[in-house]
């Protein structure tokens, strides 16, 4: 999986390509954890995410808890087969989703 960040003031983008899976999922998470101080929106580009696995699920869990203390986060791009896991686990009614 790659991750690509684009800060534009408060604002962080992180597009992923590839597959966020149990391998890959803690590299997400570390990124994460350093670059979230001052940002008030966060936006997943998933238009290239191919996969998501129950560790990318708990990546984005923890993520959305830590973003409704300091302020919101959206995911873009969303494909059917991610649409699909997230209706499944409930994530759909936690998650906002454009």
């Amino acid at each position: 999986m790659t991750i690509e960040k684009k800060l534009n003031g408060t604002e962080l983008t992180i597009a992923l390509t590839g597959r966020m899976d149990t391998m890959t999922a803690p590299q997400l998470e570390a990124e994460l954890k350093d670059c979230l101080n001052g940002v008030t929106s966060l936006r997943f580009d998933f238009s290239a995410l191919d996969y998501l696995s129950s560790a990318g699920l708990r990546v984005l869990l923890a993520v959305q808890k830590r973003m409704n203390k300091q302020g919101s986060m959206t995911l873009l791009g969303v494909n059917e087969t991610i649409t699909e896991i997230f209706e499944v686990t409930g994530f759909s009614d936690i998650l906002t989703i454009e």
